[in-house]
């Protein structure tokens, strides 16, 4: 990687007001994919196929695993699923988690069937020695869990001692089930603390990052369609992630899962927080533009979509702001008027284009400057 990308991919060096500090928390392992502590702040979801039907499953994994999902999690609710999951496992390039809720033999079956973690509530599975069967088949298979606390279910003798639900109740119920995890010597377990509103969820974050150093995994549950729920989770998630909250995230939308993956690396790359793929800086579009630049964008978009390597780019309308955006990106296009913009390569005024051919210039441009931090990012690590 060259030192002039360095310079324009990372601006935290020179510009301390950009810079996050991530919460201090402990990493554990979901299969191969590290949380907490260091790494990444990682992007996953979920898949809503029927699980015992395997090969639809596998197929949405896969797709799930095209956009850059790292970790995604699958529903068991029966021993249909369990059964399957084996399968899914197998045919998975990413860390599986086994989401389970009330009965124990599933996370057993699930552990046993390769799962990288298991979503559970360990208070809700049953006597001590249901829990302890699970803990020691998770223990066995280096399984990792999440304890996942809904505001929507909490326990009936918090919503009594609370009244509602609410941030206090919440958190009480992560500390409770996080206790008897740890009374059985296991700690490699993260938590959500997760509510539809985005006020209840903050604070039960906030609360919850004092009280505890395990990793933390957020979300707003149940946020809404693809529009809304972008924006709700936004507020809400990135509010935590600028305050240095979080280790892996999840949008919950109701819209296709690939969608949630999507729109997490878009947060986190909003934040400066991890970037993957082509980063477009665009202009809204005035009377002042040179060429259409909402269409322009869409079809770069769409274009685009296969590039994982991080790499950012301007489409601006017209000389106003363009060549000011493009200072500080890898590559960019500014309308000029008369047909045809100016081609800027690491800041700087590169060559003339015609808006015509403009698109397929662009994307030719972006796939060989991708091509060519691969090549020197594989070099780097020969040597």
């Amino acid at each position: 990687m060259s030192a002039k990308k360095d310079h324009l991919q990372d601006h935290t060096a020179v510009r301390p007001w950009r810079a996050i500090r991530r919460r201090p928390s402990r990493k554990i392992r979901v299969g191969s994919v590290e949380v907490g502590g260091d790494a990444p702040i990682t992007v996953q979801s979920m898949t809503n196929t029927l699980t015992a039907d395997a090969q639809a499953t596998i197929n949405q994994v896969r797709e799930l695993e095209e956009a850059g999902a790292d970790i995604v999690r699958v529903s068991c609710p029966d021993e249909d699923s369990t059964r399957a999951f084996g399968a899914i496992v197998r045919a998975a390039k990413v860390p599986l988690v086994a989401d389970i809720h009330f009965h124990y033999k599933r996370g057993v079956e699930a552990a046993k069937a390769g799962a990288a973690c298991l979503r559970i509530n360990p208070g809700n599975i049953g006597s001590p020695d249901r829990v302890r069967e699970v803990i020691a088949a998770a223990r066995d298979n280096g399984c990792s869990m999440r304890i996942g606390v809904n505001a929507g279910s909490l326990e009936r003798d918090l919503l009594e001692k609370y009244g509602e639900p609410c941030p206090d109740a919440m958190v009480e119920s992560a500390l409770r089930h996080a206790r008897i995890l740890q009374d059985h010597d296991f700690h490699e377990f993260k938590i959500s603390v997760k509510a539809s509103d985005v006020f209840m969820t903050v604070a039960a974050y906030q609360l919850l990052a004092d009280a505890i150093d395990c990793p933390l995994h957020l979300g707003i549950t149940e946020a809404g369609a693809l529009r809304t729920g972008t924006v709700k989770s936004s507020i809400g998630m990135g509010a935590m992630l600028w305050a240095g909250i979080g280790d892996t995230i999840r949008v919950s939308l109701a819209a296709d899962p690939v969608e949630e993956i999507k729109v997490g690396f878009d947060l986190l790359k909003s934040l400066g927080l991890r970037h993957r793929g082509v980063n477009i800086i665009a202009c809204p579009s005035c009377a002042r533009q040179g060429f259409n630049v909402i269409a322009t964008v869409e079809a770069l978009e769409a274009r685009l979509a296969h590039i994982a390597t991080p790499m950012s780019l301007s489409i601006i309308g017209c000389v106003v702001n363009g060549p000011g955006e493009a200072l500080m990106t890898d590559l960019g296009f500014t309308g000029g008027g008369k047909g045809s913009g100016m081609v800027y390569v690491a800041g700087r005024p590169d060559h003339k284009m015609d808006n015509d051919g403009m698109v397929d210039h662009i994307v030719g441009l972006v796939e060989a400057r991708a091509a060519e931090i691969t090549a020197a990012e594989a070099l780097q690590a020969a040597e």
